[in-house]
């Protein structure tokens, strides 16, 4: 477990964000895909929402990625293509975590690992730039 921090400190955030990412990589048995995924989009919310208060940006709390990267870019940042990818995910948050909806196959559920990953890296190495 990382070390940890104050509530409105962007690395406490950073780590929440791979504990989502953890549990989202453990496709444990039994548990539905859409579940794990519901996680990679957790990840993806916590590390965009580390970097809205690395510059002290209040930010709503939604689960629109599009919205969050919105604000982001409006502080300042530039988005990478890979980012933006993760608005994809924002379906997660929502539609994965009830029965009903149409299931998510399993490369979907790949995929956004990957995406995940990606953001939660880059928005570390922003706020740490010593981790990498």
């Amino acid at each position: 477990m990382s070390e940890r921090y104050p509530p409105d400190d962007p690395r406490e955030w950073i780590n929440r964000a791979y504990s989502d990412l953890a549990i989202a990589k453990a496709d444990i048995h039994n548990a539905y895909i859409e579940d794990l995924c519901y996680h990679t989009q957790q990840a993806v919310e916590k590390a965009i929402k580390a970097l809205l208060l690395r510059y002290d940006v209040e930010f709503p709390y939604v689960h629109n990625i599009s919205q969050l990267l919105t604000l982001l870019e409006e502080a300042g940042q530039e988005i990478p293509e890979f980012v933006m990818e993760s608005e994809k995910l924002t379906r997660f948050a929502v539609f994965a975590r009830y029965p009903g909806i149409v299931p998510i196959k399993r490369l979907e559920y790949e995929q956004s690992i990957v995406i995940a990953e990606n953001v939660v890296k880059w928005a570390e190495s922003i706020i740490n730039p010593k981790s990498w």
